[in-house]
């Protein structure tokens, strides 16, 4: 897939994404008050985006490399609770059932597999999929009651799903 065939998948990713985070309203509503938030949010976008486009550059680097990453993260988050915020410890064993699945899942076992993604999948099929995190994590918000099922929760699902499969049509053409 070249990159023009590739812009309508990821443009209807990220409309999915758009409809689901906005919950179908035209405003997104941008808020002075919250502009630090906005330009941290973008900076993580660069860094991130930068990193699983370069990391195809470095594919000899092992993977494994990424548990230094995570543990340099863990102390600087560390260091960033312990100046700016007030430590809540967990109160029951489910809450520290979360706090190992969060460690384990999203920020463990994730990490290593995009790392061997970008370096070793067809990256332009994990970029358009990379949309289907906030649609899962609504998914599992309704699933638990924690959410409704709504019209901009299905239009988001059709979107993102119909550009996964348009990102990815090259995979199952070399598939057949």
């Amino acid at each position: 897939m070249s990159l023009p065939e590739s812009l309508p998948a990821a443009a209807a990713g990220l409309a999915g994404a758009a409809v689901l985070v906005t919950g179908g309203k035209a405003e997104i509503g941008f808020k002075a008050e919250f502009l630090t938030g906005y330009l941290a949010a973008l900076a993580c976008a660069l860094i991130w985006s930068s990193y699983s486009v370069l990391s195809r550059r470095f594919a000899h680097v092992p993977t494994d490399i990424v548990g230094g990453y995570c543990g340099a993260a863990a102390l600087i988050g560390l260091a960033g609770h312990l100046i700016f915020e007030t430590t809540v410890w967990p109160q029951s064993g489910i809450e520290w059932l979360a706090v190992l699945g969060l460690g384990l899942g999203p920020v463990g076992a994730a990490f290593f597999t995009w790392d061997h993604g970008c370096k070793r999948g067809d990256i332009k099929a994990l970029g358009a999929s990379m949309y289907a995190a906030p649609l899962l994590s609504t998914i599992v918000l309704i699933a638990f009651g924690q959410a409704a099922l709504t019209w901009a929760v299905a239009a988001a699902c059709l979107l993102i799903t119909g550009g996964a499969a348009v990102a990815a049509a090259g995979l199952f053409r070399r598939a057949g």
